[in-house]
């Protein structure tokens, strides 16, 4: 279960890490369980010094959960409910606490990755295999203090594999599908580096529901780290990803052009980002500095019509960051400030067969952070944030976060949280756009108990959040002046209010050694205040019950069994909540089990793993016309330390 890391108190995974000389010494493929990357802050930290609802999942935990599919693991989550367009590589959809896909910001190595090409600004989650990830951040509220626009529903960073060593792993089953992945990396005294490859091939299933022509995913993606140690607390880092997938889609076929069928259409997509800089960390101040590049190609093809495709859309985002703290001294020691200033430029094209969109923005942000901590008792943060946008001007944001020890293990927690969300440069600048449009704004409040020992750990968070100024496309049907002018198919709007409130509930216990059991309930009841209805895609329960067994929790070499359930409530597929979607109930069996070892030391071990999905082949619906994956089987094998 998903580590909970609710400061001050974090209930978290053992993972054997040690130090020599001075160097700390990971286990292949495994990231530091304990550390929060950026979520919070911006900065690397390994003390939950920061009062806010945030999850971890670590390297151990992905891999026991097995496969590709990064959604299996994210579902641990509590908040957390998840749409997707048909099987693996389909589009898929993370939304936290009753928002939008598109109000999650997320990152990839602390490098914003959210599209600036497409209409909503989001992340696809289906371009992102769970080989490739070591470990998910994820803050659930707004906190566009310290990272700006896109994280009104919160902010998750996902850490690439690293290695110290080689690790390897090969499955295949389900609908013909095979996945590889290789790791190998050096953890020294002067640099640090890793890099890690994939490759997946799924025969897949009908997109659409009632298709009977398979849509097949291919990808493959390469993704590294390193670090060199310049000289006493300064280093250089640098990381970058890449990957290239091709997913079949369906779509409209004729005569009619109105029903959701099989065609001969086929997405390809290129994602690319990379950060390079600079980290200083002395004994009061710490620094962190870089150059962030991202960017995203998709064309679409009909291969009924020919080979070119019919619209390619381009997006490019460049970003200069500066992320600091410093600790106060003498009579101050327990204040801290933490603060940082970015400059961005962003840039998109969409090119179709009937029309050509391009444009860019550029925004000027910084930002400041009043905490003081004594010891890990008591916190108390405020902050404050000011974005300057070429396009609608300034926007100031504000946080304050506070939290305190009631008895040993046991804290009180609370935050309020701004975000907003800048119109996308399609919604601004395409043939459908309003330059016209101001940014999306939330208010989010947060309160909640943790607690945690040896072999318990609870958490209980009550939140809500407000959201104004909502965009939205709008029919043009009609309509000839005002935003309507020379936008006869329509344009886009500022026209909703919504709020969101509920609560979440996670529990994790460990009665005996190598015997864990854990749980993850949502309440989140999502409604647009102008129309009274439910906002769409959101389902009001969720709940996610974990079992693991290890047999040989010392060594790790023996059996190990795992079970996951996940519920999910009814929701409505469209805004006017005419087309319900009923809940489903999921059941995942897994095992794995060391076979040998490859080298006299047993250092390196070949393990079999499989697992059954959808075990008892429920039939349900996540997206209204969109198939889903039955019961499928799979088998592989790892090799690694």
């Amino acid at each position: 279960m998903s580590a909970v890391l609710s400061a001050p108190a974090l209930a978290q995974e053992d993972t054997g890490d040690t130090t020599l000389l001075g160097v700390e010494f990971y286990p292949v493929a495994t990231i530091a369980e304990t550390e929060i990357r950026v979520v919070a802050s911006g900065l690397p930290a390994s003390d939950a010094d920061d009062p806010y609802p945030v999850d971890v999942i670590g390297d151990r935990e992905l891999r026991s959960v097995q496969g590709p599919d990064l959604t299996r693991a994210l579902r641990r989550m509590p908040g957390v409910t998840i749409t997707r367009n048909g099987s693996v590589g389909g589009f898929t959809g993370v939304r936290v606490r009753g928002a939008g896909a598109e109000q999650l910001l997320v990152l990839i190595d602390g490098v914003k990755v959210n599209d600036v090409s497409s209409p909503g600004g989001g992340f696809d989650f289906g371009n992102l295999m769970a080989e490739e990830v070591g470990k998910v951040e994820l803050l659930r509220g707004s906190h566009s203090v310290v990272w700006g626009s896109d994280a009104i529903a919160g902010v998750m960073n996902l850490s690439t594999r690293t290695a110290n060593g080689v690790a390897a792993s090969a499955e295949y089953g389900g609908p013909r599908q095979v996945s590889t992945q290789a790791l190998a990396g050096v953890d020294g005294r002067l640099v640090e580096a890793s890099v890690s490859g994939g490759w997946v091939r799924s025969r897949g299933i009908s997109s659409a529901a009632i298709g009977t022509e398979r849509d097949g995913f291919e990808q493959w993606h390469v993704s590294g780290r390193a670090r060199a140690f310049l000289a006493d607390g300064l280093s250089a880092v640098a990381s970058g990803r890449y990957a290239d997938g091709s997913l079949d889609l369906d779509g409209f076929p004729p005569p009619t052009f109105f029903v959701f069928d099989d065609t001969n259409e086929r997405q390809d997509t290129r994602e690319r980002s990379g950060r390079a800089g600079l980290e200083y960390k002395g004994d009061r101040l710490m620094l962190s500095a870089g150059v962030v590049r991202s960017a995203n190609d998709r064309d679409l093809v009909d291969e009924d019509t020919g080979p070119a495709p019919y619209y390619e859309t381009t997006g490019r985002l460049t970003r200069a960051e500066l992320f600091g703290r410093y600790r106060l001294a003498g009579r101050f020691e327990n204040v801290r400030i933490d603060f940082g200033a970015d400059r961005e430029w962003s840039r998109f094209t969409a090119d179709g067969a009937f029309s050509a969109d391009r444009g860019s923005a550029h925004t000027a942000s910084g930002h400041a952070m009043l905490t003081y901590d004594r010891n890990g008792g008591v916190i108390l943060g405020v902050g404050a944030r000011y974005d300057d946008h070429n396009r609608f001007g300034g926007e100031w944001t504000l946080g304050a976060n506070g939290a305190v020890e009631l008895a040993d293990g046991l804290d009180l927690r609370a935050s309020y949280g701004e975000g907003f969300k800048a119109p996308t440069l399609f919604q601004l600048l395409s043939d459908f756009g309003n330059p016209a449009l101001s940014p999306e704004r939330s208010k989010s409040y947060d309160v909640g108990l943790t607690y945690s020992d040896n072999a318990f750990s609870a958490a209980l968070s009550l939140f809500r959040r407000d959201s104004r100024d909502l965009i939205d496309f709008v029919s043009c049907f009609g309509v000839t002046g005002g935003i309507c002018t020379n936008r006869p198919f329509g344009t886009y709007d500022n026209v909703g209010r919504a709020r969101a409130e509920g609560f979440e509930v996670e529990l994790g216990a460990e009665p005996v050694r190598g015997l864990g059991f854990g749980a993850a309930y949502s309440y989140a009841k999502s409604r647009d205040r102008d129309a009274g209805t439910d906002l769409a895609r959101r389902p009001r329960h969720a709940l996610t019950l974990t079992g693991d067994w290890d047999t040989d929790p010392l060594h790790h070499r023996g059996l190990k069994l795992g079970a996951d359930l996940r519920l999910v409530g009814d929701s409505f597929d469209d805004a006017g909540n005419f087309t319900r979607i009923d809940g489903h109930a999921l059941v995942d069996l897994r095992a794995s089990k060391v076979l040998f070892a490859l080298d006299m030391r047993q250092q390196y071990d070949v393990e079999l793993f499989g697992r059954v999905e959808n075990l008892f082949d429920a039939r349900y619906t996540e997206v209204a016309g969109y198939g889903t994956q039955g019961r499928a089987a799979y088998v592989g094998v790892r090799v690694g330390m």
